[in-house]
């Protein structure tokens, strides 16, 4: 059995992160009926960067997104965004789920799910103004879906929908965005799409935390990467952290699906 916690493995940041830092996890620790799920996670995220957060079925990874974002309880530890607790600083966060988490019978149009993007700016009870549904129906622009605005979200294909909810945490204009699986059960052409966005968000100087599975894509989507089991096993730029080192100590050894990340690093640093 391999040993998870490393010194030189795991990343150790100071407790007194930069309170620039757009994400700071400190010692964060997560238990489902008394189980721990995550560790004493601690981690500072880099500006500016697209980071994919890798493990194994079961790693945490979709826990450490909630938690960051105050969906499940912690048990210890703390997150901040630029320095400040999550409910201070909901307005520069966004989020994209789980496609399978969603109500898609929720009797909602295309425009109105992408315009609920815009209501943490909008003032109390107020609703959205023509400006609101102008960024929405741009946003939909942006990710391919202006032509099915008007569309009950029940009627779309599981790609659309995933770009309708990319399309929605744009339109909140955020400055650190978290996706848990964007590119889950997607056709090629919104895969090809939501990777677009990605880099253009990087471009703008937005910080995205991705929850990801393709080992062969890894190299060529991230910047940066958190290899996950319970805790950190490394985390850092990909091309220093996405080795065969830290993937085998990461997944204990799945040959097939190791060889395949290897090959697919090989073609990558062969570009």
């Amino acid at each position: 059995m391999h040993d998870q916690t490393s010194p030189s493995s795991v990343q150790r940041a100071s407790p007194d992160h930069d309170p620039a830092c757009p994400v700071s996890i400190h010692d964060l620790t997560v238990a489902y009926h008394r189980r721990p799920v995550l560790w004493d996670i601690d981690y500072a995220g880099p500006e500016g960067q697209l980071i994919g957060i890798v493990g194994p079925n079961g790693a945490g990874k979709s826990t450490l997104i909630k938690a960051c974002l105050n969906l499940v309880p912690i048990a210890s530890g703390s997150v901040s965004f630029y320095g400040k607790p999550y409910r201070q600083q909901r307005r520069l966060v966004g989020y994209v789920p789980q496609r399978e988490s969603v109500d898609w019978d929720f009797p909602a149009s295309v425009l109105d799910v992408v315009t609920m993007g815009r209501y943490g700016r909008l003032p109390w009870c107020l609703p959205p103004t023509r400006e609101d549904r102008r960024v929405a129906l741009h946003c939909l622009e942006q990710v391919g879906m202006a032509d099915y605005a008007r569309r009950q979200i029940s009627r779309l294909s599981g790609g659309q929908q995933q770009r309708v909810f990319l399309a929605r945490a744009l339109a909140q204009d955020a400055r650190i965005y978290f996706m848990d699986e964007p590119f889950a059960g997607v056709d090629a052409a919104t895969e090809t799409a939501i990777v677009g966005i990605l880099r253009e968000l990087r471009a703008r100087g937005r910080t995205v935390l991705i929850v990801h599975h393709d080992l062969q894509t890894v190299a060529e989507y991230f910047n940066h990467v958190i290899l996950l089991n319970m805790r950190i096993i490394a985390a850092g730029p990909t091309a220093q952290v996405f080795t065969q080192e830290n993937l085998q100590k990461t997944y204990g050894g799945r040959l097939t699906l190791l060889d395949k990340a290897a090959q697919a690093m090989a073609l990558n640093g062969n570009r």
